[in-house]
């Protein structure tokens, strides 16, 4: 083919199939925040190219069905920066991040794959304590790792350790979870003080210290949705507000169910310390990541119960309703705010914190 033919063509294929960019002719960290600009690189460039109902729902995980049984399937990638910090690691965040997105979809987990990508140079000892972390994780959770990959890039072409981990589960029958089954009149409960995560991060990354540690809220939740599942299995929605913290979260099941969202912000739980550290770094704790707290949407009439069964459960002994599903404003989030007015919180549209999963 000649060069003109060759830039003819070129020029056709742009024409028929442009790059769907907005604003933006390359990555920015922001694309990876789980806010606004994540959504659009799957919505305009992602999710075009792959349509298919499992996908459609952009649930924690695929649900499907193999010989009669429904599975869920789901999978993730941890580039968190440092790979060590209070009351974690990347192995561990790894494993219960699966585990989780799993459980978010009501499967009860059980086997994973995991793909390591090192950096030539990483000290062999970094890596032992992340794959002995991740062993006691699994354990833990009760699941078991079978498969997976290593990857070794020259040294500079990566940042020490990058894991992937996927995962599949079985969902119990009468369990039917899903974004799209918010409904109005329904409570909305957090199982815990929200934007610990996030800040323990932060607190190694700038140096702070505070009269007590701030460690990371990681943790398998899949036995506190046992014990949810096992109070009532009417749940409509299950969500760990990860990246983007709890608005973002909310505010893709509003838009994906077409409800309305009310918070209280008087009864968001989070710790002095949290809310200091915070202030000291200019940070909004409602867009702050989580890895071990869980929101669950649940009919009103089964609120209190499922309440009190999340308040048993060791991660659950700070659960509080914090907001209701209404008919008005559809696809947005509102806040009563601590002095009686209201706002609307909207996702997240930059970057507060990257690579913090």
């Amino acid at each position: 083919m000649s060069s003109d033919a060759a830039a003819a063509d070129a020029v056709l294929l742009g024409a028929s199939c442009p790059i769907p960019i907005t604003n933006y002719s390359e990555i920015v960290l922001a694309h990876g925040s789980g806010g606004k600009l994540s959504h659009q690189l799957i919505d305009k460039m992602v999710l075009p190219q792959f349509r298919n109902e499992l996908l459609e729902t952009l649930h924690d995980g695929a649900i499907f069905s193999i010989g009669g049984q429904r599975v869920a399937f789901s999978t993730d990638s941890y580039v968190v920066n440092p790979i060590f910090f209070p009351g974690g690691d990347i192995g561990k965040l790894a494993v219960h991040g699966t585990v989780n997105d799993l459980a978010m979809c009501g499967a009860r987990p059980l086997y994973l794959s995991v793909g390591f990508i090192l950096e030539e140079g990483t000290p062999m000892e970094d890596f032992w304590r992340v794959v002995q972390s991740m062993r006691e994780a699994a354990a833990a959770a009760g699941v078991l790792l079978v498969t997976g990959d290593t990857k070794v890039v020259d040294r500079g072409k990566a940042d020490k350790i990058f894991i992937n981990t996927s995962g599949i589960g079985l969902i119990p029958d009468g369990v039917n979870i899903s974004p799209t089954r918010a409904q109005s009149g329904d409570k909305i409960i957090i199982s815990g003080e929200m934007a610990v995560h996030g800040i323990a991060i932060m607190s190694v990354r700038e140096g702070l210290e505070f009269e007590s540690e701030i460690a990371s809220d990681t943790a398998p939740l899949n036995g506190l949705v046992d014990a949810i599942l096992a109070a009532s299995k009417d749940i409509h929605v299950l969500r760990d507000p990860t990246r983007g913290g709890i608005t973002s979260a909310l505010t893709e099941i509003s838009q994906t169910a077409k409800v309305g969202m009310l918070l209280d912000e008087a009864r968001i739980p989070i710790s002095e310390e949290v809310k200091g550290a915070c202030e000291i770094l200019g940070l909004d704790p409602l867009y702050v990541a989580n890895e071990g707290k869980l929101l669950a949407v649940v009919p009103p009439d089964n609120a209190e119960r499922v309440l009190q069964a999340m308040r048993q459960h060791p991660l659950g002994q700070d659960a509080a309703i914090i907001s209701e599903v209404t008919a008005e404003h559809p696809g947005f989030v509102m806040m009563k705010t601590r002095v009686g007015g209201t706002r609307v919180v909207d996702m997240l549209s930059g970057e507060q914190l990257p690579r913090i999963c």
